[in-house]
């Protein structure tokens, strides 16, 4: 998906990039999501010791595309060997969705929610807020998660997630200004 750019004097599709019209100084929403996937069998100390350091930020790709939203995903799988393998994204506050999250505004500041979403445990509740973010701060949201196929499947499989959002163009992410931390122990 690639952003689309409004046209000369026509205003922009999302409330974010309108706000700009308004004095407000909104630039690109930058947002980064590492995860790391592994399955039941993949639980005891050696796979642990196999997964360590591979929930951490990224390198940004040289050349973003542009967008009101860009989102930088990544996942190291346990089936592919834990390579890392990323995409990139742009469009408009629906692509955050995708990465489990939601975008509203306050004034000149972003408010990142985390949406409810299929995890088995912990279970999905209500959107959660996250943090706000004021032109040029980055937030940090940590957890982790149980998932399961369907009630006919009953194999399980684990993701650990770091989560990036940046309220401007960012050149990398470092000590974040608000950090948020949901691990919780999966194993019972």
């Amino acid at each position: 998906m690639t952003g689309r750019t409004a046209a000369a004097g026509e205003s922009p599709p999302f409330p974010l990039a309108r706000a700009g019209q308004r004095g407000y100084t909104w630039a690109v929403i930058l947002i980064q999501r590492v995860r790391v996937r592994w399955t039941a069998d993949a639980r005891g100390a050696p796979a642990a010791n196999a997964r360590r350091g591979l929930v951490r930020a990224m390198p940004l790709p040289r050349a973003l595309p542009e967008g009101e939203v860009v989102v930088h995903d990544v996942l190291a799988d346990q089936a592919a060997g834990y390579k890392h393998r990323d995409g990139v994204r742009a469009g408009d506050v629906a692509l955050t969705r995708e990465a489990g999250l939601w975008l509203g505004r306050d004034q000149a500041c972003i408010v990142v929610d985390r949406l409810p979403g299929s995890a088995a445990f912990p279970r999905p509740s209500a959107s959660a807020r996250l943090f706000t973010l004021a032109p040029g701060q980055v937030g940090r949201y940590r957890a982790n998660f149980r998932f399961t196929g369907c009630g006919c499947d009953p194999s399980w499989y684990y993701e650990e997630w770091l989560v990036h959002v940046g309220h401007g163009a960012v050149a990398s992410f470092g000590a974040p200004d608000r950090d948020v931390d949901h691990r919780v122990h999966l194993y019972g």
